[in-house]
């Protein structure tokens, strides 16, 4: 069977459809044929074919009925029309259709052939597509995006709503907690998803090569730069580009991909021209935004317009019933590679696991499962398999001794100081878990001299 192709003829005249079934089966693929389009039909519901080769002017439905029924129940199929020439305008308004081609009658052996093996090539194409993006849909699908806690659940929330829409997303979250995940699964899960997912970090490129990233540029524009090139808004054209760290881009390239979200157009570096794109944007940071704006580091009218929606993600410590089914998804993932089988966790490596602060959040987790698998013994995952901080943390108290000459001031300062280290800095997650608002807060940083780093 020739690269175990599949075809359906279907013709009235068993004349011609004995020669085409002859012809195909001689080139080694495999044919079935029908008599009618209410045949094909059934054969098509009994499986899948590469290739329909169907005469258009037949008995009770015509052929042209037979293409609308495949491109609505098949749509990955390619379909071959066969025509006298007297009804070659209806075989050109068949292509517009769906149709991938028409042959006339009387017919050429060796043109049968070469059109065959074309549409065989472009059926292929579209099953592996769909099949890749049937993988994509199933990768970034929310139920991979691991978490039962309450934070997670409306995160996923927030994703349904948000993938609907064309609006402009922030997303806010520490190094590690899985921001591009979060944009990819927006993408996927959009009207957008059949186009681009385009993503670029901002903060490991210069400025001046991320402008040309980003815009595109022209010949001879600056040095190196040889030939023109589309930017990334250009390829990501009807799909979504996502952009990664933006809170490190310079002011004047906040002011440029400002005027892209205002006006949806570029304009590449060394052009005179505007081109318009279509472009769903998503950007994310760990940097609070808000308190950049305030302290004049961050245009607040850029700001503004990609604060349209914001999804912030908790860092891990702030989830940490969601770390034993983190902690078991990586277990099974990096399992399945290791040269000693590995089922489960002890109770004192997961107590271990749990304790942690987790700075490096999700990521730091799955790299710790990973070195543990690959350096552990047989059979489960235990305590001294995790690094040394994780151990000191599982064999050490959690609260901190307060020498008894400390005054009550310095206690509070102390544990205000405790607080932000255990946040991250991040002074209005201090502030809830103090049971204080954000000007008390800084008000009491400010008195004792308190940074947030």
């Amino acid at each position: 069977m020739k690269n175990g192709a599949s075809i359906l003829v279907v013709d009235d005249e068993e004349r011609v459809r004995g020669l085409l079934v002859r012809l195909l089966e001689e080139e080694g693929y495999q044919v079935s044929m029908a008599a009618s389009s209410e045949e094909a039909i059934r054969e098509l519901e009994g499986g899948s074919h590469d290739v329909v080769l169907t005469d258009l002017m037949m008995p009770g439905r015509s052929g042209m009925e037979l293409l609308a029924e495949i491109r609505q129940g098949h749509p990955d199929t390619a379909v071959i029309l066969v025509t006298a020439h007297g009804t070659v305008d209806s075989a050109v308004e068949a292509m517009r259709k769906g149709a991938f081609h028409y042959i006339c009658k009387p017919f050429k052996l060796d043109e049968v052939r070469i059109i065959v093996q074309r549409a065989i090539e472009e059926s292929r194409t579209k099953h592996e597509l769909a099949g890749l993006r049937r993988e994509v849909h199933q990768r970034f699908e929310f139920s991979n995006i691991i978490g039962k806690s309450k934070p997670m659940q409306e995160v996923f929330e927030l994703i349904r709503r948000v993938a609907r829409s064309a609006s402009t997303v922030l997303i806010e979250g520490k190094s590690g907690t899985g921001k591009e995940l979060v944009a990819k699964a927006i993408h996927y899960n959009s009207p957008r998803s059949g186009r681009s997912f385009v993503a670029i970090n901002c903060s490991a490129i210069t400025e001046t090569l991320l402008e040309s990233e980003l815009f595109g540029h022209m010949k001879g524009s600056f040095t190196g730069a040889v030939a023109s090139k589309k930017g990334l808004f250009e390829e990501a054209e009807g799909g979504t580009i996502f952009l990664d760290e933006i809170g490190e881009i310079s002011a004047a390239l906040q002011v440029k991909l400002l005027r892209v979200l205002q006006d949806h157009e570029i304009r590449r570096v060394g052009g005179n021209q505007t081109i318009k794109v279509d472009v769903r944007v998503i950007t994310a940071t760990n940097r609070d935004l808000a308190e950049a704006v305030r302290q004049k580091e961050f245009r607040d009218d850029f700001y503004y317009r990609l604060n349209v929606v914001t999804i912030h993600l908790p860092a891990l410590k702030e989830r940490i019933e969601d770390i034993p089914i983190l902690a078991q998804h990586f277990l099974a993932k990096y399992a399945k590679g290791a040269v000693a089988p590995f089922t489960q966790i002890s109770k004192e490596a997961m107590r271990a696991l749990m304790q942690y602060p987790w700075p490096g959040n999700i990521r730091e987790l799955e790299n710790v499962i990973e070195r543990a698998i690959t350096l552990g013994a047989e059979g489960e995952i235990r305590l001294e398999d995790l690094p040394d901080p994780l151990r000191r943390e599982e064999g050490g108290s959690q609260l901190e001794a307060i020498p008894v000459e400390m005054s009550m001031q310095d206690v509070e300062k102390a544990h205000i100081e405790r607080v932000l280290r255990h946040t991250g800095g991040q002074v209005s997650q201090a502030a809830r878990l103090l049971g204080i608002d954000r000007r008390t807060i800084y008000r009491k940083m400010q008195a004792y001299n308190i940074r947030k780093d």
